[in-house]
């Protein structure tokens, strides 16, 4: 029997790079294997009702196996999209109701691909890593407000909260992540200032990597984190990291190894409880909707990314090794493709 998956395409170029991950998807793993079940959710289904996401849609793409989201954001129309209404209404939403903990972001440099790194580190080796970013905790969390607003007086919190449970799962999943791959994890974190937070995810990472002698491990501050991406690539292979870290760390881990429009990302339930979420990094690029020359290969690698959550890893590594032929043979300068002939390319190619 079909499993289902939910899709939202969303806005803008979301429907165009989607409609190229679901037939390269099909390509890799058949057309009957599984059924796709489409939901109109973003700017665009805001402004035509007022709504972001309803109880009774929300109850449908939790009966999902997987849910695959294009991009949402500004779409044209009277009614402005407030800030923070998609990203805390409908994004965060979904991450948090369906306890996607993990944000799964894979960053890597394409042969040929246009990067800010200086030849000098480019030529240092491969930069291949994944960052394990925590997805339902932090600063994200929404635990904060507001005290006389709008005066001069006016106070504002954002507390991070962080338990044990939620920091513990996370690095546990980095170090099997590290095991299928180079096997070394590297936690970023600010210890030496965030005592409180930063202790705890210190102490259970120190904790946890004695269980694993066979994963080297590696910390650095933030800050110095950042240095690292520019300087020193090649040292990551598996990155762990709270929310807000893992949010700003990851831009910079796009912009290095070619730009987010390469970028693919996983919003993961790990015990599959619950639907997990695949998406590009990108957004929805109104200023480029419907000229169809949105590159959709962030959406593609996000298929491999699903497959690979769904159990079936070899189906995933031949889309990642046809995303990697198409890069080489055809490089990454926008427009010179049409979206569909790149998914049609890479399709071919399985």
């Amino acid at each position: 029997m079909s499993e289902t998956i939910a899709v939202i395409p969303g806005d803008g170029i979301g429907p165009e790079v989607v409609a190229e991950g679901l037939k390269v998807l099909q390509a890799a793993v058949g057309t009957d294997t599984y059924v796709f079940q489409h939901h109109e959710l973003g700017a665009q289904r805001w402004q035509r009702t007022g709504e972001v996401l309803p109880d009774d849609e929300l109850a449908a793409l939790a009966q999902a196996k997987a849910i695959i989201l294009g991009a949402v954001g500004a779409a044209p129309g009277s009614k402005a999209i407030p800030s923070g209404l998609l990203e805390r209404g409908l994004l965060l939403k979904l991450r948090f109701s369906f306890d996607q903990y993990i944000n799964l972001r894979p960053s890597k440099l394409y042969p040929g691909v246009a990067t800010p790194l200086s030849e000098s580190v480019v030529a240092q080796g491969p930069v291949d890593f994944v960052v394990v970013r925590e997805g339902t905790e932090g600063l994200y969390a929404g635990n904060g407000g507001s005290f006389r607003t709008g005066t001069s007086q006016e106070l504002a919190t954002e507390i991070s909260i962080n338990t044990a449970f939620g920091v513990e799962r996370v690095i546990r999943d980095a170090f099997r992540r590290a095991a299928r791959r180079r096997g070394k994890v590297t936690l970023i974190h600010k210890h030496n200032v965030l005592v409180h937070a930063g202790g705890l995810w210190n102490r259970l990472f120190t904790e946890i990597a004695a269980e694993h002698p066979d994963i080297e491990t590696d910390y650095l501050h933030i800050d110095a984190a950042t240095i690292a991406l520019v300087q020193d690539p090649q040292r990551f292979d598996v990155v762990v990291t709270d929310n807000l870290f893992g949010d700003i760390i990851t831009d910079l881990a796009g912009a290095v190894t070619g730009g987010i429009g390469l970028s693919a990302s996983a919003n993961i339930n790990a015990e599959g409880k619950y639907p997990s979420m695949f998406e590009p990094v990108h957004g929805s690029a109104p200023d480029i909707a419907g000229q169809h020359i949105a590159d959709p290969r962030a959406t593609i690698s996000s298929m491999a990314l699903l497959l690979d959550h769904l159990g079936r890893p070899e189906d995933a590594k031949r889309i990642e090794a046809a995303v990697d032929a198409d890069i080489f043979a055809n490089g990454t300068t926008p427009g010179t493709r049409r979206t569909e002939a790149i998914g049609d390319a890479i399709a071919a190619r399985l």
